[in-house]
C-alpha cells in the first residue's frame, strides 16, 4: 500500500490546490521543476553530495536503553535527526528546495517558522547558495525561540515578527503567502512542512523520505527485523511522513503520530488536529483543521512552537482515514516528563516537539512489552 498522490496532488479527498489565481503559475512552475529534477542525475547527485558533506547524512540511530526501562523494557531506537547540520530534519527539505530555487532562476526565498528550526535551515541554505532570505515568525514564537532568531540573523536572514492573529505559526504562513503573491516573479516560498497547496505536500515528503529509508535499513541491521511501531511527533507532519513513508507498505509496522494535546484536548487549548479537528481547507489544501461550527479556524495551543498549528499535512489525514496510521494526543505535561526523562537517562536533550513522540514511546512500550522494537 502507498499513498501516491495523483497529478493534482490529492490524497483521497485531501490535498489539492486552493490558492489565489496569482499563485497558480508559480505552483505549476515549481511542480514542473521538481518533477524534472527527480529524474535528473545531476540534481540527484548534487543533493546527495550536499547531504554527505554538509548535512552529515546518514544520521545515526541510538538505542535508548536506560530510557527504555521506563517503557516496559521495549527496545527504543532513536533516529538522530538532531545531529544533522542546523540541528533538525529541516535541512533535508531546505537544501532540495534551495537547489530548485536556483534552477528556476529566482534570487530570493521566503520561509515561515514556528520553533525556528526551519527558519535557521532556510537561512543556512540561503547563505550557502547566495540567496536573499526573509523569514516570517509569529511574534509569540520570536519570544519563545529568541536564540533561533539570533541564529537566523547571524546567517544573514531578515526575520519579520508577525503580530496578527495568535502570533504563531499559522499567522507566519499567512504572511509568507501574502509576500509570495506580491513577489511571485522573483521569490520562491520555501514551505517547511507537508501542508500547503500542491506540490508542497508531495515535494517536501520526497525530500524527507530519506529519513525512513535510512532508518529502515539501520533498524534491520541492528535488530534483524522490522520494528513493531514507528513513532513521530506531528504538527504539519514533515518529520513524521519522512520516517513513515518507507514503512507504509510494511503492513506489520504500526505508524503512530503524536499530536500536541496542550492543556488537554477536552479543554479546547490544544493543537491535536486529527484527534480534535474536522475536514476543512487551510493554507491551500483540504485536510483536518481545528475549526468552529462556522468553519472558521480556531487558535491552537501547545508548549511546543513547532507543533502549535491548527492544520496537518493531507497525507496524514488520508493515512488516518484509511486506518494505516494512528494518531494520539500528548499533553504539555506528558511531553515535559518525557523530555526530562530522556535528558536524565540518556544524556540527550531533545526538542520539545520530539518529546511528544518520546511520551508516545513510553505509552506504546508499556503496551507492547519487552519484546517490542520501537
Amino acid at each position: 500500500m502507498t499513498t501516491v498522490d495523483d497529478l493534482a496532488g490529492h490524497f483521497g479527498p485531501y490535498g489539492g490546490r486552493f490558492v489565489p489565481e496569482a499563485l497558480i503559475g508559480a505552483l505549476e512552475e515549481l511542480d514542473a521543476a521538481r518533477i524534472k529534477a527527480a529524474t535528473d542525475p545531476e540534481f540527484i547527485e548534487e543533493l546527495a553530495e550536499l547531504h554527505r558533506t554538509y548535512t552529515g547524512r546518514p544520521s545515526i540511530i541510538t538505542e535508548a536503553k536506560r530510557f527504555a526501562e521506563h517503557a516496559g523494557g521495549a527496545r527504543i531506537i532513536l533516529k538522530r535527526e538532531d545531529l544533522n547540520h542546523t540541528g533538525s530534519h529541516k535541512i533535508n527539505n531546505v537544501l532540495g528546495q534551495a537547489l530548485l530555487t536556483k534552477r528556476m532562476g529566482k534570487k530570493r526565498i521566503i520561509a515561515e517558522t514556528g520553533a525556528g528550526q526551519h527558519g535557521v535551515a532556510s537561512a543556512t541554505a540561503a547563505a550557502l547558495m547566495g540567496l536573499e532570505c526573509v523569514v516570517y515568525m509569529g511574534e509569540e514564537d520570536t519570544k519563545r525561540q529568541a536564540l533561533n532568531v539570533a541564529r537566523m540573523k547571524l546567517l544573514g536572514a531578515e526575520v519579520i515578527p508577525v503580530t496578527t492573529g495568535s502570533r504563531t505559526l499559522k499567522d507566519a504562513i499567512n504572511e509568507a503567502m501574502r509576500d509570495w503573491v506580491t513577489n511571485v516573479e522573483t521569490t520562491h516560498y520555501l514551505l517547511g512542512t507537508v501542508a500547503g497547496p500542491h506540490p508542497f505536500p508531495s515535494m517536501v515528503r520526497d525530500f524527507h523520505k530519506i529519513i525512513g529509508e535510512e532508518a529502515r535499513d539501520q533498524v534491520l541491521a541492528l535488530t534483524g527485523r522490522l520494528p513493531d511501531a514507528v513513532l513521530a511527533c506531528v504538527g504539519g507532519g514533515s518529520n513524521a511522513i519522512g520516517i513513515f513513508h518507507r514503512f507504509i507498505s510494511d503492513s506489520s509496522v504500526r505508524l503512530i503520530g503524536l499530536e500536541a494535546a496542550g492543556d488537554g484536548v477536552e479543554t479546547g487549548r490544544h493543537a491535536a488536529t486529527i484527534t480534535g479537528g474536522s475536514p476543512g481547507v487551510l493554507h491551500g489544501n483540504r485536510t483536518y483543521v481545528l475549526q468552529d461550527a462556522n468553519g472558521q479556524t480556531v487558535e491552537s495551543h501547545s508548549i511546543s512552537a513547532g507543533l502549535d498549528y491548527p492544520g496537518v499535512g493531507p497525507e496524514h489525514a488520508y493515512l488516518h482515514d484509511i486506518g494505516r496510521a494512528e494518531y494520539r494526543a500528548i499533553t504539555d505535561e506528558q511531553a515535559m516528563h518525557a523530555f526530562a526523562l530522556l535528558c536524565k537517562t540518556e544524556g540527550i536533550i531533545p526538542a520539545i516537539e520530539t518529546a511528544h513522540a518520546l511520551a508516545g514511546a513510553l505509552q506504546v512500550g508499556n503496551e507492547l512489552g519487552k519484546d517490542a522494537v520501537i
